[in-house]
């Protein structure tokens, strides 16, 4: 039997498949390669993945029923579904995105894993549903319904969506709260790889919140292992009364966005040319994942720093970008 990953050609849906296919498992890859960012990029993760023993990939739109209609055949076990539309500023400009991407793509998801009666269905969730949370760290027992961008909200809606289908259909889910997730093939929108090619070309950076804002930075390996983990562990009848869990996963240490850039200018070899400015809308003063739940139930135990995991980063750029 397969696992279906959704946004095989995405950041982390790329490293998740490689993992999964290291260990020998079976994957069938979706996605619609969208033009949110560089298509080559995805199309580039997507090459070091072709003819991998186990790897198969379908080019299609998640929000397509008729599409949808040709997984159902496949031999699918479980699903781990990171597809989704993401960014908290662009979801300023453009809200219908998020709600096509991520609302109608959840749903689809959930409607072919009741189809399919599969074991276990994994979901990328966000630390943007904290919202204008105060609570630090953030649990998830904490109240999620103050979102500070349509983006999180659209994440919220997610995992209220999959409640009601574990509540129904008893189907056993799992959402991943990400907390900034980074390294090597990272998304070209986020800020250490906008700062990355800013620094190199010579051009100032734009550093929000004045640079006190904190971020709980989780490196890709460490995510992947997290997913993978609770995947394998699906809720357990003890947990909870409907078979549908959220969990974070961070790194359990907020760093602030001046350490960050320090840490690049560092690896580098360059000082970056700051221009100091405000807040932007939508953005949160501080994240910070409480990883409690996420250690005891699926072993999850983040070990790269933010320095260590920029090194392994900068390294990559230089040899993609040369």
């Amino acid at each position: 039997m397969a696992i279906l990953v959704t946004g095989a050609a995405g950041f982390i849906g790329y490293h998740t498949i490689e993992a999964l296919l290291a260990r020998g498992d079976e994957v069938i890859g979706v996605d619609n390669l969208n033009s949110y960012y560089e298509v080559s990029l995805k199309k580039d993760r997507l090459k070091r993945l072709a003819g991998k023993p186990g790897f198969s990939f379908h080019a299609l739109d998640l929000c397509d029923a008729d599409q949808m209609a040709a997984l159902r055949d496949q031999p699918i076990d479980r699903i781990i579904h990171l597809a989704a539309q993401a960014g908290v500023r662009y979801s300023i400009e453009a809200p219908r995105a998020y709600a096509d991407s991520n609302l109608v793509g959840q749903t689809e998801i959930l409607e072919l894993a009741r189809r399919l009666s599969v074991t276990h269905c994994v979901y990328a969730s966000s630390s943007s549903i904290y919202g204008r949370n105060s609570s630090i760290p953030f649990k998830e027992s904490d109240r999620t319904d103050t979102p500070a961008s349509f983006y999180g909200a659209t994440k919220k809606s997610c995992e209220l969506l999959a409640d009601s289908y574990a509540s129904l259909y008893n189907l056993p889910l799992t959402g991943l709260r990400f907390f900034t997730v980074y390294g090597p093939w990272g998304r070209p929108d986020m800020a250490y790889m906008i700062f990355t090619k800013r620094i190199l070309a010579g051009e100032p950076i734009a550093v929000f919140g004045d640079g006190n804002m904190g971020r709980d930075f989780t490196y890709i390996d460490d995510c992947v292992a997290g997913i993978i983990g609770a995947l394998d562990q699906p809720p357990s009848a003890a947990e909870a009364a409907v078979s549908h869990r959220v969990l974070n996963l961070g790194n359990d240490k907020p760093e602030r966005l001046m350490d960050l850039i320090a840490y690049l200018e560092r690896h580098l070899g360059h000082t970056a040319e700051k221009e100091m400015k405000a807040m932007q809308p939508g953005d949160v003063r501080e994240t910070w994942a409480d990883i409690t739940m996420a250690r005891e139930l699926v072993g999850y135990d983040p070990k790269t720093s933010l320095n260590d995991g920029l090194a392994q980063f900068v390294a990559w750029y230089r040899s993609y970008y040369a």
